[in-house]
């Protein structure tokens, strides 16, 4: 019970970063956007914290439309997405089959932003899902101005000493999430590990 009660804090908490760009009039390629800025990160937000709508970003479109399935939206059967879920600009999600993998996914720990919303962001951990046997990196991180921070953390050992709930409510919600395909988490790693799979993935 207090897990859920931390995660609607969490969910309650979720407007962040200095300007977001959303949906500006002449299409911008998210997608090639440079992958750090200054050595800041930066992550694309597809989907805000606290929505159930799946939202992708469409690389031929250069928009960002909520995903569908024989023509209806999709969206997620359990709670909405505990922070701003989306990816890092110019990664890829498999280095080792680049041509079909998608960037990187980001789980930015902030209050909620729009789909567009580009935002820099200091990573402080991954967790690591197994699907069926395909590892998946979850990239979490929190805004990089401190302003702008609901956990006012810059390392996962933070994270966990001061907010240890937080890291079972993640671990939970990624479990769940997908009732069509139960993920298996395989655990948490700190904020090396996250900068290491995000330089390795990147195509700068």
């Amino acid at each position: 019970m207090k897990y859920l009660s931390l995660f609607f804090i969490l969910v309650a908490f979720i407007g962040c970063e200095e300007s977001p760009k959303q949906f500006a009039k002449d299409p911008i390629d998210y997608y090639h956007l440079p992958t750090f800025v200054n050595d800041t990160l930066q992550a694309v937000i597809e989907i805000p914290a606290g929505t159930n709508k799946k939202i992708k970003y469409n690389r031929e479109q250069k928009e960002f439309i909520t995903d569908s399935i024989n023509g209806q939206p999709k969206s997620i059967n359990f709670l909405p997405y505990i922070g701003n879920y989306g990816f890092i600009p110019s990664t890829y999600s498999n280095i080792k089959n680049t041509e079909e993998a998608e960037a990187l996914n980001i789980l930015v720990l902030a209050e909620s932003q729009p789909s567009g919303s580009l935002i820099k962001v200091i990573p402080i951990g991954v967790l690591r899902l197994s699907d069926n046997g395909l590892l998946k990196n979850k990239i979490i991180a929190v805004p990089a101005l401190k302003e702008f921070q609901i956990f006012p953390v810059k390392d996962f050992d933070s994270l966990s000493i001061h907010y240890p709930e937080i890291r079972k409510i993640i671990s939970l919600w990624f479990q769940n999430y997908n009732t069509k395909e139960k993920l298996s988490v395989l655990g948490f790693y700190g904020e090396d590990t996250a900068m290491s799979i995000i330089k390795k993935s990147s195509k700068n």
